[in-house]
């Protein structure tokens, strides 16, 4: 199987207050050092202080590295449990490009 060049993952963890009063500002320079990592979107869930990110990486293993330490610690940090699911980026790039995906062009 080839490894695509364009790999998507998307992580939730479930936060005890408010996206507004989140540590984002910390994070972010943090995760700016991340190898392979090309984009983040972050994401607040409307009523339920869920916070997470979609984000565009270079590779599979960038991505599971970046899941399994950096976001696994901020997790931990939190006392929240993490959900994280990879996607291929490669495999949706004709579809996406065709509904005008900011991440793909026609």
């Amino acid at each position: 199987m080839t490894e695509p060049s364009r790999v998507f993952l998307y992580a939730e963890f479930q936060a005890s207050k408010p996206f507004t009063e989140a540590v984002w500002t910390e994070a972010n320079p943090a995760m700016r050092t991340v190898e392979g990592l090309i984009s983040k979107t972050w994401l607040s869930g409307i009523n339920t202080h869920s916070v997470g990110g979609f984000y565009e990486f270079d590779s599979i293993g960038n991505a599971r590295a970046y899941a399994e330490g950096m976001l696994a610690g901020f997790a931990k940090g939190a006392n929240a449990c993490l959900t994280v699911k990879i996607f291929d980026g490669d495999v949706v790039a004709t579809a996406s490009a065709d509904m005008n995906s900011p991440y793909f062009t026609a």
